[in-house]
């Protein structure tokens, strides 16, 4: 029987790892590297879309690599316990600035994307790898998996909050674009430091009780085993569709703040930034992530509880595209988020924990443990689904008139002509509303065809 504490270890991994890492590159990386940075949409795109080309072949790779180790540590903790600091500095120097010209910025982004990315990689494969290994009590699992959500929204919504008001403390007061790379810089120091501790944290406080049945030498058996394993492919592509979706959302909703709504909409001293906007879908996950194992307990499985997660979240996002484009309905637009939130906290949980179920099936089937490399696909989905919704978004963005770059003094520029204004706040708001809804109502499809019964 695990213990209290460390069900709050397991959570503090992705609390480091999903609450804050994920987190700020999902929502503040795409405004970051166009208004700040100054990077063109184009390479913004690229960076974005190359990037998860690697992750396609690292992914599965660590955890293959996570299955086979075997040190005093266990065979996934010591990827945490080592691979802690390195996650926090190059965080830390992916939101620093250099004073280079175009191609300089260029090559820093690229460099430290692809490193974030691989270091990214070995440590969340092994995090989330644990969950097989931790216990075979399958109450449990949706527990820790619980458990686990609730530690990522928690410390999302943490850090969503108090984003703004951390900005305002380390600012120079001018609001110019170095103030805002300075600012940006120093919260990434700060941010990158509570990962790596979170990180950590995890490693140390939680424990392997289950040895993985490991094959004797390396061989590809087990990545051809994945294409015949039907669950895992349902659920891979199910998990691509639910990091689409909240991909699109995070990616753009800075846009939104500052196009459509003409900037931070100030209610009785509360600064609404694009971060605190989204904290309020942050703050309703947690709860929901929390009750998500009763929810599924009370519809009778885990498919049907993920049917009606679907359907909450494809039709609030329809209704949030017929709200009025204006800051007065600010608390509208909120209070749906928050009902779109209820769908997504309800299904994180969920998710993971069937990944968990289908390594229990290969298992069965095939002989030998296979579960870091069925987690790894989870993470992959997670950066596949994540990033090339925000390439995307940037895409649509500069097809639609949007205009950004670094001029030959190493200036950030952004340019939106006045004709073309209209064009970019409209296809923002299709981007936050009808693109999720159409990925939402794809991803209920998939799930009512995945063959799990649990």
């Amino acid at each position: 029987m695990a213990s209290f504490s460390e069900k709050i270890g397991y959570a503090l991994g992705d609390a480091a790892a999903g609450g804050i890492t994920w987190k700020v590159m999902s929502i503040a990386f795409p405004l970051f590297f166009t208004n700040i940075f100054g990077l063109t949409v184009a390479d913004t795109a690229t960076l974005m879309l190359i990037a998860r080309m690697f992750d396609v072949v690292t992914d599965p790779l660590m955890g293959s690599l996570a299955d086979r180790t075997q040190s005093r540590w266990g065979t996934y903790r010591p990827w945490l316990i080592f691979g802690a600091v390195p996650l926090g500095l190059i965080f830390a120097l992916l939101l620093y600035t250099p004073e280079f010209g175009p191609v300089g910025k260029r090559i820093w982004a690229y460099g430290f994307y692809l490193l974030m990315m691989a270091v990214y990689t070995a440590v969340n494969v092994p995090y989330g790898s644990l969950l097989g290994v931790m216990t075979d009590d399958d109450n449990e699992k949706n527990q820790f998996s619980s458990y686990r959500m609730v530690g990522a929204y928690a410390m999302g919504f943490v850090t969503l909050l108090a984003f703004p008001y951390l900005l305002k403390m380390v600012s120079n007061g001018t609001g110019d674009i170095a103030d805002q790379q300075h600012q940006y810089a120093v919260l990434g120091a700060g941010l990158g430091a509570l990962a790596a501790l979170g990180t950590l944290a995890c490693g140390l406080l939680t424990k392997e009780r289950l040895k993985p049945i490991r094959a004797e030498k390396f061989t590809f058996k087990p990545f051809v085993d994945l294409f015949k394993n039907k669950p895992w492919i349902y659920l891979t592509l199910i998990g691509i569709c639910s990091n689409f979706f909240n991909g699109f959302r995070y990616a753009v909703a800075g846009y939104l703040m500052l196009y459509c709504l003409g900037g931070d909409v100030t209610v009785s001293g509360l600064i609404i930034s694009y971060t605190v906007f989204m904290t309020f879908g942050e703050v309703t996950c947690m709860i929901f992530g929390g009750l998500s194992p009763a929810f599924t307990k009370w519809v009778g499985s885990k498919k049907k509880a993920f049917i009606w997660s679907a359907i909450i979240c494809a039709v609030t996002s329809v209704a949030f595209f017929f709200i009025p484009m204006d800051p007065a309905y600010i608390w509208v637009m909120i209070a749906v988020v928050i009902l779109t939130s209820i769908g997504i906290g309800l299904y994180s949980p969920l998710l993971w924990s069937m990944y968990a179920d289908v390594a229990d099936y290969a298992t069965e089937k095939n002989g030998t443990s296979s579960t870091g490399l069925i987690f790894s696909s989870g993470t992959m989905s997670q950066k596949f689904g994540s990033a090339i919704s925000g390439a995307l978004v940037a895409l649509l963005l500069g097809v639609a008139g949007f205009i950004s770059g670094t001029d030959a003094n190493g200036q950030t520029v952004v340019t939106i002509a006045p004709e073309d204004m209209d064009s970019v706040k409209n296809m923002v708001w299709c981007l936050f509303s009808l693109f999720p809804a159409a990925i939402a109502v794809l991803m209920l499809l998939l799930v009512k065809l995945y063959p799990l019964k649990k």
